[in-house]
């Protein structure tokens, strides 16, 4: 009995401290920081213009007027703030956001957006959860507004990471929301169409402009030179010339020729490439921090993130892992001297802003228990202090998914880091909030987020684009496109769709063609991260893979594989009727093409291997070096 008491009474108090911090305490720190705000910024004239008076001083300061020059304005902006001011704005996390569309002031994994915005000083925010369009315009608007009234009225920079893309991998499908839906990265390459990159990223840039998104945390430069990694479908493939092409392109889409009022900034990732990572391991993981180079191709893996600054990219991000047989420093890049100033700073004269990948500092943990390790690989054993410091010692302006700028405050004052050296990289952080015009006016309309977002002329380009990318790899004696009056037995596509295009049966003995469509094979790993990164061997095992012969030797067989990465499947090529891939297609996308309402143009952006074999032979950092492959890079059918 006393021992049912003492778990009840412990159940009680978990209880109380989870009701505690989820309703109570995020109250008072609520109720603590509005007290300390000023009111919102008012709207005065002077000497001919309205400006809005971000200060409160009743006066025109340089860093609001739109008349001065960016550099002015940074300069007097950065001489009125306090060293707590600067260090706000060198961190850069994620920020939560309710349904209606109202500021998220209750959570146990986020901290309440004022303690983030008025506590913290914090004004870099990556937005992850989706609403419709106009209420995530107006929880932007409520956004700013709590910015404008801090005391000198700094306006919020909201990122994201990619929206637009069709895809099965819940990490990125529930970013998609409203959002026009195209073909991922892999796709674009497929599509081998520069102008289709730019126009799509044209039509990104101005959904993102409707709802306040100002920041792409995209788009990747790295090579998919190793084909087990984990975010192949995240590049334009394993060709460097390719992918600088589209890397350049996709750049002018969002940015423009030059960084205005209308665009959205670039943050290049993950520089200096992060493509080739030792048995294809990803370095978000201990087991996977080493970036090797057997082939000798660091240079070739450069190419692409050349091409992003020629074309003016904003914005860089270091990726997380640990370069291996090079004559640089055994640390993560994100605390890498050789790399940020070195290489990118010095030999490639970058000036713009460089923000670390997410987590490096501190490791995620609750209730005091660590669910998520830092990724400071190669300096686990500093304290947090000590990573920030090191990092901006290499050259770092901000700390992606990070929220102390307590410790850079008591590094600034103990003397360990100079107050001079934060004021470069905030320089930087200005200058974009700048040219971006967020100083001037930061609000969006949240009519014309609805108008804007999804809206079906960009819905129309991003079919478009699916079908484009489409890759039509085997077409055994011309099966392709379906035509007649058939009888189609389908799996993994809705029915009702595939009704459009012939008559469904569910038998499989009924049916005159099979349609499959699948996934590209990965193992399954245990752990909170792990199970969103498809990694691992790239064939089928045999449970799936006997049913898929099964079907296939019982009646002729079309195969449609999202290949989220390449994948091994010589049996399934051979022994169906006819084999597509795709990158991000929806179902009528990839029936169009079968049934020949749209003919294939793709071409493949990368090889698939011919066996696993192969696979463990090749080299991490070389592009198609598979031995024999099943289909060469560049493999494409038309019929």
């Amino acid at each position: 009995m006393k021992i049912l008491l003492f778990i009840l009474v412990g159940l009680l108090g978990l209880v109380y401290a989870l009701y505690y911090w989820r309703e109570i305490r995020p109250e008072i720190n609520t109720r603590r920081n509005l007290s300390t705000l000023g009111e919102e910024a008012p709207l005065l004239q002077e000497d001919g213009i309205t400006f809005r008076d971000l200060n409160k001083n009743g006066r025109l300061d340089p860093y609001e007027d739109p008349r001065c020059s960016v550099e002015d304005r940074v300069e007097n902006l950065l001489s009125q703030m306090t060293l707590e001011e600067k260090a706000g704005m060198m961190f850069h996390t994620m920020i939560g956001m309710n349904d209606d569309g109202s500021l998220q002031e209750r959570g146990i994994l986020m901290p309440p957006s004022s303690d983030l915005i008025v506590g913290r000083l914090m004004n870099h925010f990556n937005v992850l959860q989706t609403a419709e369009p106009r209420q995530m315009s107006e929880w932007y608007n409520r956004i700013q507004k709590l910015a404008e009234r801090t005391r000198l009225g700094i306006p919020i920079t909201i990122s994201s990471d990619p929206r637009h893309a069709v895809t099965q991998n819940p990490a990125t499908t529930m970013l998609a929301g409203q959002f026009s839906q195209f073909p991922e990265q892999t796709g674009l390459a497929a599509a081998r169409d520069v102008e289709l990159v730019q126009q799509f990223a044209d039509i990104a840039r101005q959904e993102y402009l409707a709802v306040g998104i100002r920041l792409a945390l995209h788009p990747m430069a790295d090579l998919s030179t190793e084909p087990r990694w984990g975010r192949a479908n995240g590049t334009f493939g394993e060709d460097a010339d390719l992918a600088s092409e589209m890397i350049a392109a996709y750049i002018r889409g969002f940015q423009g020729e030059r960084l205005d009022a209308q665009s959205v900034a670039c943050m290049t990732k993950h520089f200096p490439g992060a493509g080739p990572q030792k048995d294809g391991e990803d370095a978000h993981f201990p087991y996977g921090r080493e970036q090797v180079y057997p082939g000798g191709k660091f240079e070739y893996h450069l190419k692409p993130f050349e091409a992003a600054l020629n074309a003016g990219t904003a914005q860089i991000m270091p990726y997380y892992g640990v370069p291996v047989g090079l004559p640089f420093e055994k640390v993560g890049f994100g605390f890498n001297k050789d790399v940020i100033t070195g290489l990118l700073r010095e030999k490639y004269g970058f000036d713009g802003v460089v923000c670390t990948a997410w987590m490096l500092i501190n490791p995620v943990k609750v209730m005091e228990r660590e669910l998520i390790p830092a990724r400071a690989w190669g300096v686990e054993h500093l304290s947090a202090a000590g990573r920030i410091q090191k990092a901006i010692e290499a050259g770092v302006d901000q700390f992606g998914g990070e929220a102390c700028p307590e410790v850079l405050v008591a590094l600034v004052r103990s003397g360990r880091i100079k107050e001079e050296r934060i004021d470069q990289s905030v320089r930087r952080l200005l200058r974009d909030k700048f040219r971006l015009g967020l100083f001037d006016d930061p609000y969006v309309d949240p009519h014309i987020a609805e108008q804007t977002v999804g809206n079906p002329e960009f819905r129309k380009v991003g079919e478009l684009a699916q079908r484009k990318s489409i890759v039509l790899l085997k077409n055994e004696k011309g099966i392709l496109p379906l035509k007649g009056e058939l009888k189609i037995y389908v799996e993994n596509i809705n029915p009702e769709t595939a009704s459009q295009y012939a008559q469904v049966v569910n038998n499989l003995a009924d049916a005159d063609v099979a349609i499959l469509r699948l996934n590209a094979p990965y193992e399954k790993l245990k752990g909170l991260m792990e199970s969103y990164f498809h990694t691992g061997d790239l064939d089928f095992k045999s449970r799936e893979k006997e049913h898929i012969l099964d079907v296939m030797s019982r009646v002729p067989t079309i195969v449609d594989i999202y290949l989220e990465r390449p994948a091994v499947i010589p049996e399934i090529a051979e022994q169906s009727a006819a084999l597509l891939a795709n990158f991000g297609a929806n179902d009528g996308a990839a029936l169009d093409v079968i049934f020949g309402k749209f003919a294939p143009q793709g071409k493949l952006p990368f090889e698939l291997p011919a066996s696993m074999e192969a696979v463990r032979r090749q080299k991490e950092d070389v592009p198609y070096d598979s031995e024999n492959p099943l289909f060469p890079f560049g493999h494409g059918l038309i019929y």
